[in-house]
């Protein structure tokens, strides 16, 4: 990256991730806890679709950190037509003449809706000074505009929350290794993993640089201690319940009707459709 791009050395310090080692959470406690929080995950997208609400929740911080673990847990009880999860892929090149927030304005929820960013426009604060993917001058607009976007959001009404996933060199090598050795994980270490690794310390300050400038109070940073995973999630999960004051608005008891009966309906023979092979 050429001194031009180097984004603005605020801070000198590697990102320090304060955790105590904790004893290994019993798989029994962790999903009990787990549907509890999901049962209430339900109860808040039932509220926050009846009350028109618009949420928007971004996961950002270090790959493999545990954003998308949290993410599915989170949405995996809900339902997806009011509740999706945006994670964008590099931008066109009619994109990249655009405003830099507008084609994530695109796909901010309307009423009744849940929105997760796994990445989000904070891509301009991370990525791309640091892989030289922007100019200093793209990236010092960015920090300057960010808070007053967001500003602006929070005052259309829209409820913004930002987590970063905080996990240590040590941890984060551990999973990118486990990565390596299993076949189903390893499309998740893309070359950019990989670099963005040999380029730890510039991360660091980028992301030491980024709260400098975005952590607002309307729109506050909360760190997620992402050593264990499993508390990682609950934690996150629990926190995002206590931010959004909800009242349970989810359908009572339901009777099934009485399935209609019709003695003329013959249906057509079995020979006539085409199943899948039962191997299983």
């Amino acid at each position: 990256m050429s001194s031009e791009s180097q984004p603005p050395s605020i801070f000198n310090t590697v990102e320090p991730v304060k955790s105590v080692k904790k004893k290994k959470l019993k798989s029994s406690y962790y999903e009990r806890e787990l549907e509890a929080l999901q049962v209430e995950l339900v109860r808040l997208q039932s509220y926050v679709k009846a009350e028109g609400l618009k949420v928007v929740i971004i996961f950002e911080g270090r790959d493999a950190a545990g954003k998308g673990g949290v993410i599915k847990r989170i949405t995996e009880r809900l339902n997806p037509r009011s509740c999706r999860v945006e994670a964008l892929g590099t931008a066109t090149e009619r994109e990249k003449t655009q405003w830099w927030f507008q084609r994530y304005v695109n796909r901010l929820p309307a009423a009744g809706e849940i929105v997760l960013f796994d990445r989000s426009w904070y891509n301009r604060a991370l990525v791309e000074p640091v892989m030289g993917f922007c100019t200093e001058k793209e990236y010092k607009e960015f920090l300057r505009s960010c808070p007053e976007f967001e500003r602006m959001l929070v005052r259309s009404g829209i409820i913004l929350i930002k987590y970063w996933f905080s996990v240590s060199d040590e941890e984060q090598e551990r999973r990118f290794l486990a990565r390596i050795d299993d076949t189903t994980k390893r499309w998740k270490l893309s070359p950019m993993d990989l670099e963005s690794r040999a380029r730890w310390v510039e991360f660091s300050r980028a992301k030491d640089i980024m709260f400098d400038h975005t952590d607002i109070k309307q729109a506050p940073w909360f760190v997620v201690v992402a050593e264990d995973k499993k508390r990682a999630r609950l934690n996150c999960i629990s926190h995002l319940l206590s931010m959004i004051p909800y009242e349970d608005r989810t359908l009572g008891p339901v009777e099934l009707p009485p399935r209609q009966v019709n003695e003329s309906y013959v249906r057509p023979p079995i020979s006539e459709q085409t199943f899948v092979p039962e191997k299983y």
